[in-house]
């Protein structure tokens, strides 16, 4: 309501202009659904104890609106969860007030697609994937979003879009944590896996390059599979490539750790040592840092009570284990008082050339610098 932006991706003048304009009211009163033709629910899937999906957040939200629901209003869940969700868990709350699906209301499920901090693609751009829990929700739902994006992709059921969204998450998921494992099997050989996944892209079919990192974090990619894990086990079936996914994604914080303990000099030991860390959200160029391993890192390095600190260009402070700490300025002087100076995330912009110049010793879990250097290592 301040007409101040949150997100990375979205500025405060395009917050300001579309309040000015009367396209965009930020509202707590769920009153005022009553006035809109449609309504989106866009609210976290996340995880309780024992990998458990957490669909408190969509209950809530569904129990909200129902009263305010009128004839021809649409529903749309975008949030990602487990197949079954909009038919079984949102419907019956929302038919409680007598209406019924497809006739007086209108529900669908179409899962967000959005790559935070990816300029290339738009909104509008990505194709959108729209089922309905009748054919007449399918129409509606499309009469909508057709507004809105170039293309659209039907599906024949709300399971299959929920599906949909789970299998190019774990299929992600999977990959990455595939090539962390490669990394680690070439780091013992004492092959750069850099320069051997380089190679492989080279051929035009049947390979697709992904490239390791110090683990996948996020709201999404790490969480999502474990919903669909959590769902085949209702069929007694074993989702096992996304738990073994899910032990090497674990592994990879303290993999890192170890690596930096590894090449930090003259054999000196972790709780002597000061560390810088760039980087600490979950991906370049956003202010989010959900299941982010650079924390995860950051945690394992103050347990072994090593000096750190961080350089974040979108977290500007950060708490940790009950302190505050602040995102320190890459300075050449300060660089130089540093043991290791550890890339985690690579954002845009970043002084990789500075970096290079006066840290005695870089990590480079990102492959951000490109050029070969003695004082640097890369994962």
């Amino acid at each position: 309501q301040k007409g101040k932006s949150y997100l990375t991706d979205v500025t405060d003048e395009e917050i300001k202009y579309l309040m000015d304009s009367g396209k965009f009211s930020p509202t707590i009163h769920f009153l005022e659904i009553t006035d809109v033709d449609a309504v989106i629910l866009c609210v976290p899937t996340p995880l309780r104890d024992h990998a458990y999906p957490d669909l408190s957040y969509i209950q809530t939200a569904a129990r909200a609106i129902a009263p305010f629901l009128k004839h021809g209003k649409l529903v749309v869940l975008e949030s990602s969860t487990f197949p079954g969700t909009t038919e079984e868990v949102m419907l019956p709350i929302l038919s409680t007030n007598g209406l019924i699906v497809g006739i007086d209301y209108y529900l669908s499920y179409s899962p967000e697609r959005i790559d935070p901090g990816n300029k290339s693609f738009t909104l509008g751009q990505i194709p959108k994937v729209v089922s309905g829990v009748t054919a007449a929700c399918l129409d509606k739902v499309k009469q909508v979003y057709g507004q809105i994006f170039d293309s659209l992709v039907p599906v024949t059921s709300p399971r299959a879009a929920e599906m949909t969204k789970l299998l190019e998450n774990s299929q992600r998921f999977i990959n990455i944590s595939f090539i962390n494992e490669i990394t680690m099997i070439c780091t013992q050989m004492g092959i750069d896996v850099w320069e051997v996944i380089e190679a492989a892209n080279t051929k035009p079919y049947g390979f697709t390059a992904y490239y390791p990192g110090p683990g996948i974090g996020g709201h999404c990619i790490p969480v999502d599979p474990l919903y669909l894990e959590w769902k085949a086990k209702q069929y007694d079936l074993s989702a096992k490539f996304i738990q073994l996914a899910k032990v090497i994604n674990d592994q990879m914080p303290g993999y890192i750790v170890e690596r930096i303990g590894k090449h930090l000099p003259n054999q000196q030991k972790m709780h002597e040592s000061s560390i810088l860390l760039i980087g600490i959200t979950y991906k370049k160029d956003v202010n989010d840092v959900r299941e982010s391993t650079p924390v995860m890192i950051f945690e394992k390095l103050l347990d072994m009570e090593a000096k750190v600190e961080f350089h974040d260009p979108f977290i500007p402070a950060l708490t940790i284990k009950d302190r505050q700490y602040t995102s320190v300025s890459l300075t050449p002087k300060k660089l130089q008082t540093y043991h290791c100076v550890v890339i985690l995330t690579d954002h845009t912009g970043l002084p990789y050339d500075i970096i290079v110049e006066n840290a005695p010793l870089v990590f480079d879990s990102r492959n951000s610098i490109k050029k070969s250097y003695p004082h640097v290592i890369r994962l």
